[in-house]
């Protein structure tokens, strides 16, 4: 199993055109792709194994993206099957509990290897969410794929900031892996952890916060390789001097070089465009040296990086002044272990023995002329205000009785799923729900006891989606809502059907003397579903509309049902 095939041999760079601008993974067939000494054949051979496992870990913009996407085209080469987790992309609903988190992990693999995700099948709150999911897996999604399955997990270090989440998710992971050891159904997974070591920086341990399977950390550029990728820029430099000056300056780090050569390259091409003749060696090393003054400056190439990583410092009073430390020393020096650990998690010292150094020399020149440490104040109360933002944004957005969204977050989700729905020609569904006589339980029963069942049923409610794009909201008083993207008019009286057994299915007595012919009843919940393909002809107000309309038909026929619109796209007949 090896990576080679889509890249493009190593060619001069002929026009501006062919160049990729270093600011993300680099393409499959990119001629600026390195190999990381070794990394991609180790990777490969771990998981060509039964069970294999490898950690893949590295501070940001070290070239982990680059390398997943090698990892995954190699797999596919091979047959198996793949699954990319990206915990960048996840709502941050997703993190709320282990039950949420878990079952978007299954929904997500389930439909990346299409299959559909019937997760309630083998769900069982008793026996809790871990259980549940590895239930999951071993009985549902390895029994249904032959060939072995590679699950990616990139950026899994924004799990191991949810304290909440990260010990039970990561305890899962490694029980998976040890199962892999005795079962030939496990031996089917191979999994790929990939993460940015910065987030060691907030854990406050001195070790990694997963450590089983083969770790692969990466290294910085050789002197050979930035010099392979120069020419692969069109800098034919006949000597080292100007590499050994460039890696003076940035050591290998691959952005960093990778930004050096791109720029250079892009000012040799507009003095081709000029001047229509071969530019002389002599010009590239004054342009190199202009590049490499202007480095640790404001007005340089590296001026968002250098102060990304200064305003990430400097939300940690006590690291930030170890920091500085290393910054005004001539030489090594020797910090608290765990210090110098955090340091080195975000590539910015390296560690000799028991001192350290600086990384590179960019770092000494852009950070010498500041004060990392007097403006620690405002920014522990930057960090404050921060969290303080996020704890105001969630009570905005949820319903503070039932805990589900409210009517303003139902508003701004269902205004841009629409929009989403409408660029992607998908479709959408809503559901609204109304429960039965409420008005008459509160007075029977009172205000607790009304309560209660509203928490209850909005509770039931959401177990009862199964996707991370649905949204389950209170939409007023007794009423819910619930917005269903990329569903149809079918798939969503499925939905609809278990929201409404499920409902009565809690057994809430509602016995009302007001009511003759209900004798030992439970509380009931009707509901109108509409479907529709968002189109110039329609907007979000007339899909809302249609779902009310719906529901009122359901109240009108004897409550305790579901109807579907009729008046969009999607026809259904009613469903008693």
């Amino acid at each position: 199993m090896t990576m080679a095939g889509r890249q493009k041999s190593p060619n001069l760079i002929q026009t501006v055109a062919d160049l990729d601008f270093p600011g993300g993974p680099i393409p499959l067939d990119s001629p600026f792709y390195i190999e990381r000494s070794g990394a991609e054949a180790l990777v490969c051979a771990e998981i060509s194994k039964p069970g294999g496992l490898v950690r893949i870990k590295a501070p940001r913009k070290m070239g982990k993206s680059s390398l997943m996407l090698r990892i995954i085209d190699a797999a596919v080469d091979r047959g198996y099957r793949t699954v990319t987790l990206d915990f960048q992309q996840a709502d941050t609903a997703v993190f709320a509990s282990l039950h949420n988190f878990l079952r978007w992990l299954c929904v997500n693999v389930a439909r990346q290897l299409k299959l559909e995700p019937n997760i309630d099948e083998f769900w069982d709150e008793d026996m809790g969410s871990k259980v549940s999911c590895t239930i999951y897996f071993e009985n549902y999604l390895l029994e249904q794929i032959d060939s072995p399955i590679v699950l990616v997990i990139n950026e899994i270090n924004r799990v191991f900031e949810r304290t909440n989440i990260a010990q039970d998710f990561l305890s899962v992971i490694r029980f998976w892996y040890e199962q892999s050891r005795a079962s030939k159904t496990w031996e089917k997974l191979r999994i790929v952890v990939i993460h940015s070591t910065e987030n060691y920086i907030a854990l406050n341990v001195n070790q990694s916060p997963f450590n089983v399977g083969m770790p692969i950390k990466l290294s910085e550029f050789t002197v050979e390789q930035v010099q392979d990728l120069a020419c692969r820029y069109g800098l034919n430099w006949s000597d080292r001097d100007p590499i050994e000056q460039l890696m003076n300056m940035v050591g290998g780090h691959p952005y960093l070089v990778h930004l050096a050569l791109y720029h250079l390259a892009i000012l040799q091409q507009n003095r081709l465009s000029v001047d229509r003749d071969e530019p002389g060696e002599e010009l590239g090393r004054a342009e190199l040296a202009e590049l490499l003054t202007a480095a640790p400056t404001h007005s340089g190439i590296y001026s968002d990086y250098l102060q990304n990583q200064s305003i990430a410092i400097q939300q940690h009073p006590e690291l930030a002044s170890a920091f500085q430390q290393v910054v005004d020393a001539k030489k090594s020096i020797h910090l608290e272990p765990l210090m110098a650990y955090q340091l080195e998690s975000m590539g910015l010292v390296k560690l000799e023995g028991n001192n350290c150094s600086l990384s590179c020399e960019l770092y000494r020149l852009y950070f010498q002329g500041q004060n990392l440490c007097q403006d620690k104040l405002s920014v522990v109360r930057f960090e404050e205000l921060q969290q303080e933002n996020q704890r105001l944004q969630a009570l905005v957005n949820v319903d503070e009785l039932t805990q589900i969204g409210n009517r303003r977050h139902f508003d701004s989700c269902l205004r841009t799923e629409w929009e989403h729905m409408a660029r992607e020609g998908s479709p959408i569904s809503l559901i609204l729900c109304d429960l039965d006589y409420f008005k008459i339980y509160n007075d029977t029963y009172g205000h607790q006891a009304g309560d209660d069942c509203l928490r209850s049923v909005a509770q039931t409610i959401r177990r009862s989606l199964q996707r991370p794009a649905d949204v389950a909201a209170r939409y007023g008083g007794e009423e819910f809502a619930v917005i269903l993207p990329e569903t149809d008019a079918s798939a969503a009286v499925v939905v609809a059907e278990e929201i409404r057994a499920k409902v009565k299915a809690l057994n809430i007595v509602f016995n009302p003397q007001s009511l003759d012919g209900l004798p030992n009843s439970v509380v009931t919940i009707s509901l109108g579903i509409a479907s529709v393909v968002p189109s110039e002809e329609n907007d979000a107000v007339t899909l809302l509309l249609a779902a009310d309309e719906a529901l009122y038909d359901s109240k009108r026929q004897g409550r305790d049902r579901l109807t579907m619109s009729t008046l969009l796209n999607f026809r259904l007949a009613a469903v008693n």
